[in-house]
């Protein structure tokens, strides 16, 4: 199954590998630049079938440090265009973007929050800061909650002018969205917190927001984390009464992976240890989920698809290591995979 193609909306993925979108601290002002073009191209050239651009903030408090990714304007887009263009040209990859905004979590560098004065104010669904250490953030009024969805609708627009084929929201790892979405980070009384309605109604504003900027070219993404590993926070039952109400919003499909919320929390890692969550969340909501965390080997990535435990292979810290882990694999299984002209001379022959 990882060499069988999938279909979201008009968006055609040659193969089930993604590039889990990973920080690469690497812009300035929040523009792409040549590390980045050969960072993401080099994947495109391994036959990974969807590329993912990294934590994209949209606006500079967005950010996680001063040197993430930004789209909110069109110097910005028009980087990140380049790198969409040259994908497209010269592999059959597609293209996504994850939309994100740090919240709490932001104006910080190697995980350390910085000055005030280096950084700036972050904001939060409440005055609550991520380590108790950190200054507290400041609690969003109803009016900068409507003004930050206006935001991520101005980015997905320009990420659809610029080519990409698709938009992930980032509503995980402890972000704004995630902050929202607990009840351990969101304590507010008004109509964005409190019963899970309330605490979902953010992300379901960005959703409805951003679809009004996509057509069938262009297929939606959300990341969620599936538990936050903390008594009475955000939990896989949550996931999957959340995964059922996107797709009744027209998300495409439910990128599961966990963690990141709340500071010392005790996670369980193993290889695969996220795959339960996306099992749980594909199969009791019915949607198409993607999977994540300790993926490194073509079988088992292979099998995580045959038991159904998810439509797609999300794949990081592997991927960094071996850019061309789709097409390397696609030598073991004897499978098809798209492998550039110019390298032909060293393909393996089935």
């Amino acid at each position: 199954m990882l060499y069988t193609p999938i279909q979201f909306r008009n968006v055609e993925l040659r193969n089930r590998w993604v590039m889990s979108p990973m920080c690469m601290y690497s812009c300035e002002n929040g523009i792409a630049n040549d590390f980045h073009f050969v960072h993401y191209g080099s994947r495109s050239q391994g036959g990974t079938g969807l590329i993912m651009v990294e934590a994209t903030g949209v606006e500079p408090r967005g950010r996680i440090t001063n040197h993430c990714m930004g789209i909110w304007n069109d110097e910005q887009a028009l980087a990140l265009q380049k790198i969409v263009e040259f994908i497209h040209k010269n592999s059959e990859s597609k293209v996504g973007i994850q939309l994100a905004h740090a919240g709490r979590k932001g104006s910080t560098w190697n995980n350390i929050q910085i000055p005030i004065e280096e950084g700036w104010e972050t904001i939060a669904p409440s005055s609550i800061p991520y380590h108790p250490t950190e200054r507290i953030p400041h609690a969003l009024t109803v009016e900068e909650i409507k003004n930050l969805v206006q935001s991520f609708k101005d980015a997905a627009r320009r990420a659809v002018n610029a080519g990409f084929d698709v938009i992930e929201i980032h509503g995980a790892h402890g972000y704004l969205v995630h902050q929202f979405l607990s009840p351990l980070s969101n304590i507010r009384t008004d109509k964005y917190g409190g019963s899970f309605e309330n605490r979902t109604r953010f992300l379901l504003e960005i959703v409805n927001a951003v679809n009004e900027e996509l057509n069938e070219n262009t297929a939606l993404f959300v990341r969620i984390s599936g538990t936050e590993y903390a008594e009475n926070g955000w939990n896989v039952e949550d996931s999957v009464k959340l995964a059922k109400i996107l797709k009744d919003h027209h998300v495409d499909l439910v990128d599961v992976s966990s963690g990141g919320n709340i500071h010392g929390a005790k996670i369980p890692v193993y290889e695969g240890y996220q795959v339960p969550f996306s099992s749980q969340v594909r199969n009791q909501a019915q949607v198409k989920t993607g999977t994540v965390g300790l993926i490194t080997k073509v079988e088992q990535a292979e099998d995580i698809l045959q038991k159904g435990d998810a439509d797609l292979i999300f794949i990081a810290r592997e991927i960094l290591r071996n850019p061309y882990i789709a097409v390397q694999g696609s030598f073991e299984m004897k499978e098809e995979c798209f492998f550039p002209h110019q390298y032909l001379r060293a393909k393996i022959s089935s």
